[in-house]
């Protein structure tokens, strides 16, 4: 891993590629793929045990993106650490694609499981912490939810599992940005609230801003202090972040930019490192 990365470029990148790769696919998620930049660029930039030359590197540190959805978000990470070349992004969704609407470990190299049907993503990674202690492996698992997909029943199934089985070395992570396709979380079917939910379900929980990316790391150096429970550090985070017009609007859930729209949100993005 290559500390050096720095992390606030890095998610700006990320976002520039989101809007890049929406635009020309015509169709995606930019809502919460924006919203979970800043974490997934700390644990890509900074925190993961990854090498793009060995994929499947027995050793490697996992990540279930859970919220498969936000599938933008890991390609542009992962096309920036190099597992594939900048310009397959440009193929997203398109017929015969490697990347395709919700990530699929058969097509491409860095993506550990298959995930978008929501509230599944946290038992695999569940099952990947277990097997890896069971291997004597010292990697750790990370996961990212949703906080609608919080509404499901097997997310707090999964919690339950982690928690009785002690799994120190499971780091997930809510992006916690209050809005889901139909709407407000606290309208649809309210998960609320988040932090004592998890506590009680026996998670070790912390509550960070997260588009701060030092404090998402700071998060993940406590978690990674406690060994005998499964941390859940909930990212208070905004829909659309970095792009005006998409912030905290659920129509902008699964709704890709038009041309115009794309060049008024990268210009507000700033230009490339």
């Amino acid at each position: 891993m290559d500390h050096s990365l720095n992390c606030d470029g890095f998610a700006r990148q990320m976002r520039r590629e989101i809007i890049k790769m929406l635009a020309a696919a015509g169709s995606g998620h930019p809502g919460g793929s924006l919203s979970a930049a800043d974490i997934i660029a700390v644990l890509y930039a900074q925190v993961m045990h990854i090498d793009a030359a060995a994929p499947q590197l027995p050793g490697r540190d996992r990540f279930v993106l859970s919220k498969g959805h936000a599938a933008p978000a890991l390609y542009a990470a992962l096309a920036l650490r190099g597992f594939f070349p900048m310009e397959e992004l440009a193929n997203l969704r398109k017929l015969g694609s490697k990347l395709q609407g919700h990530p699929d470990m058969k097509k491409l190299p860095g993506v550990d499981i298959c995930t978008g049907s929501l509230g599944q993503g946290l038992s695999a990674a569940c099952g990947m912490a277990l097997a890896a202690r069971l291997d004597g492996a010292d990697n750790y698992v990370y996961a990212l939810l949703g906080d609608g997909e919080c509404e499901e029943g097997q997310v707090w199934e999964a919690a339950m599992f982690a928690a009785h089985y002690q799994l120190g070395r499971l780091i997930a992570f809510t992006d916690h940005n209050g809005l889901q396709i139909d709407g407000r979380i606290s309208d649809v079917m309210s998960p609320l609230p988040l932090a004592e939910k998890w506590t009680a379900f026996g998670w070790h929980v912390q509550s960070v801003d997260g588009h701060d990316t030092q404090a998402i790391k700071a998060a993940i150096e406590a978690a990674k202090l406690i060994d005998d429970k499964p941390s859940m550090i909930i990212a208070h985070t905004v829909k659309g972040k970095g792009v005006s017009f998409m912030e905290d609007q659920a129509g902008w859930h699964g709704v890709a930019p038009k041309p115009e729209e794309a060049e008024r949100a990268l210009a507000e993005l700033g230009g490339a490192e």
